[in-house]
């Protein structure tokens, strides 16, 4: 994925050696919107294309919240990842 010029202009720190990941919110379970994006149900294009896994590690301390702190938080875990090294994408 890092060959897409959008993905490479907001991940200009990005560590090569690091994943490329998603960063969203939803009311399901993450395996269920995993699962949706992966079916093409109101899906990113990226994680329908290029979707391998999910890595509960980067997220699992965070959940369940409520919406809008699940709103906040997915804003600063993409920055805190971006600044990780992390290649993300999502985390409007």
């Amino acid at each position: 994925m890092s060959k897409i010029r959008k993905v490479r202009s907001l991940n200009p720190n990005r560590d090569p050696k690091k994943p490329c990941v998603y960063v969203g919110l939803t009311g399901l379970t993450t395996e269920e919107r995993f699962a949706n994006h992966r079916k093409g149900l109101k899906s990113s294009f990226y994680v329908k294309r290029f979707g391998v896994r999910l890595l509960p590690e980067l997220y699992a301390h965070l959940n369940p919240m409520p919406y809008e702190a699940a709103a906040q938080m997915e804003k600063d875990l993409t920055e805190d990842l971006r600044r990780a090294g992390y290649t993300v994408v999502g985390g409007h």
